[in-house]
């Protein structure tokens, strides 16, 4: 797919691509004759598919249409079944929850653009917005998916442990220890999976790049559901707590700071935050137990993201050092499961 130019869509553009801009372009009254009157611009921080933003005039000159275009990054059904992702994408639309679906094409689709600013990593540290993403975290855990409610969890760690052992070198399977995670995965499904833990439709993926908010109303929407699944809720928040380490907008993207990762005090504020949007002031015993599994399940959170890091450094060609986001991913494990499980 090549439209990654910021300027004009090239000729080199697949024709699915172009009949589908042209068929919203019409259905939205604009007539588009030539396609050079569509202009590229794209988004930086994406890490499983490549982002555009698609502008085009309209009958009155002086306004523009926006629609935001999603190239389908190599191997990703690796990783997840994109009619199933798809599937997801539009009952969220349906729920109010996320942009409309506008088209498809065979390596691709096209959302509408949402008029709200993407966070920065510098926003998820600011307590007013942190309070308004915790809410909104606890109302999408609350929704009702259709499909199985099962966590996925631990099948897909043991699914992605299989894809990586297969693209590894012998000499990466030994220095990535694939060979014991087996094990590993075990160990942290029977100590994690408590019968008292409330099982949500878990995003899995709030890093800051994949949520936006209206200056305006301070609405936060969530986006980018390619991950989401049902799963307990301790591990979403874990994942979340996991990306406040990171910021993929510097020129080194791949690597995290985990002297940067949330205090106690800034999860505690989370939490209550989050248990609080729905109504009852929660007790401090609710707060804690929650806190507690929402950190052994950052173990989980970074086995997750180092298999994925491993498989992509291997089907991706987005320009990211997956290998060594990868490296940080277990050597995090290793370091933390001694305070958080014991030896």
């Amino acid at each position: 797919m090549a439209i990654k130019k910021n300027g004009l869509i090239p000729s080199s553009a697949p024709e699915e691509l172009k009949n589908v801009l042209k068929a919203v372009a019409s259905e939205w009254g604009d007539k588009i004759q030539d396609m050079e009157e569509f202009l590229v611009i794209p988004l930086k921080g994406a890490m499983t598919n490549e982002v555009f933003q698609i502008n085009w005039p309209t009958i009155y000159d002086d306004l523009h249409q926006k629609v935001l275009v999603r190239i389908y990054g190599e191997g990703v059904e690796l990783f997840f079944n994109r009619d199933d992702e798809i599937r997801t994408f539009e009952c969220m639309s349906k729920h109010g929850q996320g942009p409309r679906l506008l088209g498809r094409f065979p390596d691709g689709r096209i959302e509408e653009f949402i008029h709200a600013r993407t966070l920065s990593a510098a926003d998820l540290r600011d307590p007013e917005i942190s309070v308004l993403i915790a809410a909104k975290l606890r109302e999408f855990h609350n929704l009702d998916m259709p499909g199985p409610k099962d966590v996925l969890l631990w099948k897909r760690l043991r699914t992605w442990l299989g894809h990586a052992k297969k693209f590894c070198s012998p000499k990466d399977v030994k220095d990535f220890c694939l060979n014991v995670l087996g094990d590993e995965i075990n160990v942290l499904e029977k100590e994690l999976a408590k019968d008292h833990q409330e099982i949500g439709f878990c995003h899995n993926d709030l890093q800051y790049g994949n949520i936006m908010m209206d200056e305006e109303t301070r609405a936060i929407t969530l986006i980018d559901y390619e991950y989401a699944s049902y799963n307990p809720v301790a591990y979403d928040l874990a994942n979340h707590f996991c990306e406040l380490a990171a910021n993929y907008h510097t020129e080194t993207p791949h690597l995290l700071d985990y002297i940067i990762y949330p205090d106690m005090e800034e999860r505690w504020r989370f939490i209550c935050a989050y248990l609080r949007s729905s109504g009852n002031e929660p007790s401090d015993a609710e707060v804690e137990q929650l806190l507690i599994d929402a950190e052994k399940y950052t173990l989980a959170n970074n086995l997750f993201w180092g298999l994925w890091g491993i498989i992509s450094g291997h089907v991706n060609k987005i320009d990211f050092d997956y290998l060594e986001y990868a490296r940080q991913r277990f050597q995090q494990y290793w370091l933390s499961k001694p305070l958080l499980l014991g030896s």
